[in-house]
């Protein structure tokens, strides 16, 4: 499965949760259901435990958008790991340059984070890196290029932040740079999400 690429809101809608590193919109203008009976199917019938699973598998998904393949050699990677697999997995998705971007405030969104970092305008500790999925560790420092100082996107984003930076981010404004003080922690996520689920999604499937 390809990652996607159409209307966002309508999937926020149908997750019933705004999902910040996918679109700065909300669903709350249409707080229903998609379709044309959407808004009289307000009150929803009750879910069943695979249709909880897949949602919050999506939530996750959706957010930092990722491939299902993208997405489940993570879940191999955090299940073969000695930390607890749910936590595992959510601290692998945060490490994401291109939701380190994103977090740090240099980018509206992760899909604009992602083209940033795929025209290479971002450097970890002086070196460029174009790889949107790179993983960022302790110590690094997350800037912009020279020459990228002065992006009109950059600018229009950092001055209007719509999320806290996470604490295992440190920002300085002067130099314009991101430094990764830690590893993400669960809680880091930035919208609620039963990651549970999502492990035992996989472990009846793979």
């Amino acid at each position: 499965m390809s990652r996607y690429t159409g209307p966002r809101v309508k999937k926020m809608r149908a997750l019933n949760l705004d999902l910040p590193g996918l679109t700065r919109k909300s669903m709350w203008d249409r707080p229903f259901p998609p379709g044309v009976h959407g808004a009289k199917n307000v009150r929803r019938r009750k879910m069943s435990d695979y249709k909880k699973q897949l949602l919050e598998k999506q939530k996750l998904r959706l957010n930092y958008g990722l491939t299902e393949r993208q997405f489940r050699r993570l879940y191999k990677e955090a299940v073969s790991s000695r930390d607890p697999s749910g936590d595992k997995l959510l601290e692998l998705l945060e490490r994401r340059l291109d939701n380190a971007v994103f977090r740090a405030g240099f980018a509206p969104t992760i899909p604009a984070a992602r083209q940033l970092i795929n025209h290479g305008h971002f450097q970890i500790n002086g070196k460029r890196v174009d790889i949107a999925s790179y993983r960022v560790k302790p110590g690094e420092v997350i800037s912009l290029r020279p020459r990228s100082q002065e992006l009109a996107t950059v600018a229009a984003a950092l001055g209007d932040l719509r999320l806290t930076r996470p604490e295992w981010l440190e920002y300085q404004d002067d130099k314009k740079t991101a430094s990764i003080k830690e590893l993400p922690k669960a809680d880091s996520v930035p919208f609620p999400v039963e990651v549970n689920l999502v492990i035992e999604y996989y472990s009846k499937r793979l």
